[in-house]
């Protein structure tokens, strides 16, 4: 009898610590999922920004159609992807190719002095941090649930669920080689 006690309430810490590290598991993937819902806002925010954007510029830059053709197709294929690890590729691409925008600006002085470009590109600057804050905890909520899925003793009940570290929302590698070089500073 005794034994038959002891097994069941072994059993039964067993099926609650299960139950525990699941529901753990499941909570940091929903908040990842929320996290990333937050950035799906903001990243809206800016693909619905950038076509004005562009219409300010277009007057300026009728011979620079490259540069515009480019961040169009990026904001397509930001605005087709389905996944996360989809958006994430698309965005990189996204970011890389207003990078090289933005470059293409500073050449037109008489654009940076016009007061709509000068507003357009004030709310991309704003949805620009808002998606930097949000980016972060998207990053930090991957990072918990990741922690959770490699750690002993959730990794157990995270393999048999088949659940799998996640990647991080990073800048991308255009955006990084960037951030690498020296900024260049004109007088």
């Amino acid at each position: 009898m005794i034994p038959a006690l002891i097994g069941g309430g072994v059993l039964l810490i067993i099926v609650i610590w299960y139950i525990s590290a699941n529901n753990k598991l499941v909570a940091l993937k929903n908040n990842r999922e929320n996290a990333f819902a937050d950035i799906d806002v903001q990243l809206k925010q800016r693909h619905d920004l950038i076509p004005q954007l562009l219409g300010a510029v277009k007057g300026y830059m009728d011979h620079e159609k490259e540069v515009l053709t480019r961040l169009t197709e990026a904001r397509s294929r930001a605005m087709g992807a389905h996944t996360v690890n989809d958006k994430i590729a698309a965005e990189a691409q996204l970011g890389a190719a207003m990078t090289a925008f933005q470059l293409q600006v500073e050449a037109y002085p008489d654009l940076k002095a016009n007061t709509n470009f000068m507003q357009l590109q004030n709310e991309i600057s704003d949805i620009e941090n808002k998606l930097a804050a949000v980016r972060r905890y998207f990053n930090s909520a991957t990072k918990e649930y990741n922690t959770a899925v490699e750690s002993i003793p959730t990794n157990i009940v995270a393999n048999i669920k088949k659940y799998t570290t996640q990647p991080m929302f990073d800048l991308g590698i255009a955006k990084r080689e960037n951030l690498d070089k020296a900024p260049e500073v004109k007088f």
